[in-house]
């Protein structure tokens, strides 16, 4: 009798299915955000961190040193400086945006909705338009100097911006909104009844506020403050154009064009610790209390102003408020008319034509930057839907080990200038590496994309995060316990759900990138110029018409974007930060 052979038996296919049921799924989602995080946030700046503390190929705390020395104290001012400059920021902009929102939500008076639409205009001006515009209104040679100067017959003009001041009033202008937006979606949420409370036990209006309003609103400031001191410590443009001659973005920028390359790096390294402490402080003081809203009482309702003197008062103040959000626009609007090199000594530009804004669509040249914009804004806003979702589901969905780092690690481009993410990028990749596929990526197009695609994944992420949070999870385990998929739940139940909170993220991220100035400054090419260094270069070339045509084109796209974004994510568009 012939033995029987029997056929090896197949080994065990690991399948899709199997894979998504595993308890070490997680892992598999999670790792590739791990790797870009390390490569792209970590790395860069571990390795700019290395070359501030060597010299020739040795360890040396050389540039740490001659920083902190009293006898070169350009560095220490710049610092003072940055940091003086981003606090008072952050205290402007939370007075006049915590206010306004208080105003527009709490009260009812003649021109509040035309102010509270145009509220949001300083949103539609990137940071350098912003300061173009107040330049051309209120410096020393803009329009309402000289018009005072002109009509009073003085022989200097009365006033200018310049100085400290004046970047702060373009600060407070470009940044208030970000406390505007929190704060009024925080108070929208208050209950009247913990003030009626505080107020029948005899508690005044102002204790009222900060004992009760003020601490509601913890959480709501601090996402603020971070924003805009992290915003106001990369400002280039302001302190530059209003005379400020040391802060740390201006020494940054002035090292890496000496070819001082190691203490570009110190000084970079000094500012991401002082951001970085800084988002520490805020997250620490946050942590000292609980501010959720535990009573069952409805939201408050606006109270009419009644009295006639309030109502004329409060029309008066409205009007002004209008002029002074449209004026910004407006000037720009009119500038981007005037003919390049013909206004001077005027008060307003004495030849106008229609030619620069031809010459964006039709000029190749003139063309270049707005299409270098599209096309890397667009390349790293689809990294960010990729890896933002991806971090975003695993954080609110999954629990896993190194949940905080991972956090953090998303988290740290946002607390980091832009001028510090550009600084690291440069370091980490002016050499071929694993990371850059063995690549020199300096002066190369992917630069520029990956900058914006690290400063701002954090956009999308704390956008869909922001959704994620407020969606039943019973909805998916039904949909799996019905026989789907993973792969099949996550694209026919989590994504659509989620859908409007990815688009606003993703909008925001991609007018982010449209604007980004200050990295882009320190690493773009002659064949990647985006609109932002052109509006630049082309005022410093007296091209006044062209730059504020850019300007504008800018504003439009960003208005639209903002527009299609409240559409898809209502008020939660502008919050999900």
């Amino acid at each position: 009798m012939k033995p029987t052979l029997k056929s090896p038996s197949p080994k065990p296919v690991l399948s899709w299915t199997a894979i998504t049921t595993s308890r070490h799924f997680v892992y598999v989602l999670v790792a590739p955000l791990f790797l870009v995080l390390l490569a792209y946030v970590v790395y860069p700046l571990f390795q700019t961190f290395l070359q501030s503390i060597q010299l020739e190929d040795q360890f040396s705390l050389k540039n740490y040193i001659k920083f902190f020395s009293l006898e070169h104290t350009s560095n220490l001012e710049a610092l003072w400086t940055s940091i003086y400059i981003s606090v008072l920021s952050v205290i402007t902009c939370a007075i006049v945006g915590v206010a306004m929102a208080f105003l527009l939500e709490r009260y009812e008076f003649p021109g509040r909705k035309i102010l509270a639409v145009l509220v949001m205009v300083p949103m539609a001006l990137p940071p350098l338009v912003g300061v173009l515009s107040f330049t051309f209104l209120y410096g020393e040679s803009g329009i309402i100097p000289r018009s005072l100067k002109l009509l009073f017959d003085l022989d200097q003009v009365p006033f200018s911006l310049k100085g400290i001041w004046g970047v702060l009033m373009v600060h407070t202008f470009t940044m208030y909104t970000y406390f505007y937006m929190t704060a009024s979606s925080a108070i929208k949420g208050l209950d009247p009844s913990l003030e009626e409370a505080a107020s029948s036990l005899g508690a005044g209006r102002i204790y009222v506020w900060r004992r009760i309003i003020l601490p509601m609103l913890t959480p709501a400031l601090i996402a603020s403050s971070l924003l805009v001191f992290m915003v106001a410590m990369a400002s280039y443009t302001a302190p530059l154009i209003f005379g400020i001659e040391r802060t740390m973005t201006m020494q940054i920028y002035l090292s890496r064009t000496n070819g001082n390359l190691d203490m570009a790096a110190s000084q970079s390294t000094i500012l991401s610790v002082v951001s970085i402490v800084f988002l520490m402080i805020m997250r620490w003081y946050q942590g000292l209390r609980n501010y959720q809203n535990l009573s069952k009482g409805v939201s408050v309702h606006r109270t009419e102003v009644k009295s006639a003197v309030g109502k004329y008062v409060a029309m008066i103040l409205s009007f002004l408020g209008v002029i002074v959000l449209l004026l910004p626009i407006l000037v720009l609007v009119l500038i981007s008319f005037s003919t390049d090199g013909t206004w001077t000594t005027q008060i307003l530009p004495p030849e106008y034509t229609w030619k620069h804004y031809v010459q964006l669509f039709t000029d190749s040249k003139t063309w270049r930057p707005i299409a270098n914009s599209f096309k890397m804004s667009s390349i790293a806003t689809i990294g960010n839907i990729i890896f933002g979702v991806a971090a975003a589901y695993a954080m609110v969905r999954m629990k896993f080990k190194g949940k905080s780092l991972l956090d953090v690690l998303i988290m740290l481009p946002w607390a980091l200038p832009g001028t510090v993410v550009g600084v690291n990028l440069i370091t980490a990749f002016s050499e071929p590496t694993i990371f850059s596929f063995n690549q020199v990526l300096i002066g190369s197009f992917w630069m520029l994309p990956l900058a914006y695609f690290v400063r701002h994944l954090p956009l999308v992420f704390r956008s869909t995060s922001a959704t994620l949070m407020q969606m039943d999870g019973s909805i998916e385990e039904a949909a799996r316990n019905l026989g789907a998929s993973w792969w099949y739940s996550f694209r026919r139940v989590v994504f659509p759900m989620a859908l409007s909170g990815i688009l606003a993220g993703a909008l925001l991220a991609f007018v982010q990138g449209i604007g980004e100035f200050v990295a882009s400054i320190l690493l773009f090419t002659g064949k990647t110029t985006p609109i932002s260094v052109e509006i630049f270069q082309r005022m410093y070339s007296f091209e006044f018409g062209t730059a504020c045509a850019y300007g504008v084109l800018q504003i439009i796209l960003i208005i639209i974007v903002l527009f299609i974004s409240r559409k898809i994510a209502g008020d939660k568009a502008g919050t999900a930060l």
